[in-house]
C-alpha cells in the first residue's frame, strides 16, 4: 500500500474538489492508488465529475508539423525542467530538429534512436550533450503521426499557448475540390480548437471502448445506491427520535429524505442509460456542444449542416491531443524546508 501523504490528498482534492477528509478516506480505501481513489469519490457520489489526468507538471514544448499537401501530420513532446530553458534558443532548436526527423519517420519507430540532423549521432546522444550544456534534464517523451484518408482528406494542426498544448485532426471534405473550401477549412480549424479546449476522448461513441462504458455504468449505479443508502439511513435516524424537531419540521425532513432516495431501483437501468447518453456528449467530439458558435448546437450538428451546404458528407476521422506534461508528477518541496536545507549546507 502506498503511503497516503498530504501531497497525495491535495492532488486528489485538486482532481475532484472533494473535501480533505473525503479525499483522505478515499485514498485509504484505495490503498494509496490515486486513480482508484477518484473512482471511490465518484461512486460515493461525493462529486459528480473528476479529472483523471494529473496536473501539468513538466515544462518544455509540444510541437507539430503538417506536410505541404496537408496529407500527414506529426506531433512531438519534448520536456525540460524549467520554463526558462523551454524558451531558450538551444532547446527550441533541438525541438525543431527532432520534429524534422519525426516527419519522415514511420509511425511507431523509436525517435530517440534516429540520427540527429547534420550529425552522425543519434537524437538521444545529442540530447545527453544538451543536458550537460544546459544543466537540467531533457526528455524526448513521445511522438505520434496522423495521416489523412483519401483524396479529400486533410490533417489540421493546432498549437495552443506557444506549445503547452497541441492537436492534430484528420478530416475529410465531401470531395477533393471541396477541401480548399473556406467553410470546410474554417470548420476543421474550429474542430481542432474544440479538441484543445474541451478534451474529448474520441470522435464519436462508436469509438468508445466497451470496458469504459461498463466502468461508467458501474460508477452511475454506485452513485444511485449511495444516494439510496444515505437517504434510508437519514430516515431511520429521524424516526428513531433523539432530536429536537417539532412535528412539522420532522415531517419536512422526512419528506426531503424520501426525495433524496432517488428513482425506484426498478428504474435504475433506464436512469443509467440516460446518464450514459449524456456522458457521450462530454467524451465524444461530435457529441459536444461546439464552442466557437454558441447556440449552433453540437459539433455533429454543425458538421451535418456544412455537409448539406457542400453537397456531401464532412467527416472527422481521428485526432491526437498532447497536453504538455500530462501525467508527469513534478516533485515539490516546502519552501521553508528547502531554505533551511540550503542554509545548513
Amino acid at each position: 500500500m502506498a503511503a497516503v501523504t498530504p501531497a497525495l490528498i491535495k492532488e486528489l482534492r485538486d482532481r475532484t474538489s472533494a473535501g480533505m477528509s473525503d479525499c483522505k478516506n478515499a485514498l485509504v480505501e484505495a490503498e494509496g492508488d490515486l486513480d482508484k481513489a477518484v473512482d471511490v469519490i465518484l461512486k460515493k457520489g461525493i462529486v459528480k465529475a473528476a479529472s483523471r489526468a494529473g496536473k501539468v507538471a513538466a515544462e518544455g514544448e509540444v510541437a507539430t508539423w503538417t506536410s505541404p499537401d496537408g496529407k500527414k501530420g506529426v506531433i512531438v513532446e519534448v520536456n525540460c525542467q524549467t520554463d526558462f530553458v523551454a524558451r531558450g534558443d538551444d532547446f527550441r532548436k533541438f525541438v525543431a530538429d527532432v520534429v524534422s526527423v519525426a516527419k519522415d519517420l514511420a509511425k511507431g519507430k523509436d525517435l530517440a534512436a534516429e540520427k540527429y540532423p547534420g550529425s552522425d549521432k543519434s537524437i538521444d546522444e545529442v540530447r545527453k550533450e544538451l543536458v550537460g550544456r544546459i544543466g537540467e534534464n531533457i526528455v524526448v517523451r513521445r511522438w505520434d503521426a496522423l495521416e489523412a484518408t483519401g483524396d479529400a482528406g486533410v490533417v489540421q494542426a493546432y498549437v495552443h499557448m506557444g506549445g503547452k498544448l497541441a492537436v492534430l485532426l484528420a478530416a475529410q471534405a465531401p470531395s477533393a475540390d471541396k477541401k480548399t473550401d473556406g467553410d470546410f477549412k474554417a470548420f476543421v480549424e474550429n474542430a481542432a480548437m474544440q479538441i484543445a479546449a474541451m478534451s474529448p476522448v474520441v470522435v464519436d461513441k462508436s469509438q468508445v471502448q466497451a470496458s469504459d462504458i461498463a466502468k461508467q455504468k458501474e460508477i452511475y449505479l454506485a452513485q444511485l445506491k449511495e444516494e439510496l443508502d444515505n437517504a434510508t439511513a437519514r430516515i431511520a435516524e429521524l424516526k428513531a427520535g433523539g432530536h429536537d424537531l417539532n412535528e412539522k419540521d420532522l415531517a419536512a425532513e422526512l419528506k426531503a429524505a424520501e426525495q433524496k432516495k432517488g428513482p425506484p431501483e426498478a428504474m435504475w437501468p433506464k436512469v443509467v442509460e440516460g446518464k450514459i447518453t449524456k456522458w457521450y456528449t462530454e467524451v465524444t467530439l461530435l457529441g459536444q456542444e461546439n464552442v466557437w458558435e454558441p447556440g449552433a448546437g453540437s459539433v455533429d450538428k454543425v458538421r451535418g449542416e456544412l455537409g448539406k451546404k457542400l453537397g456531401g458528407e464532412v467527416k472527422l476521422d481521428a485526432f491526437l491531443r498532447f497536453g504538455l506534461g500530462e501525467g508527469i508528477e513534478k516533485k515539490t518541496e516546502d519552501l521553508a524546508a528547502e531554505v533551511a536545507k540550503t542554509i545548513s549546507g
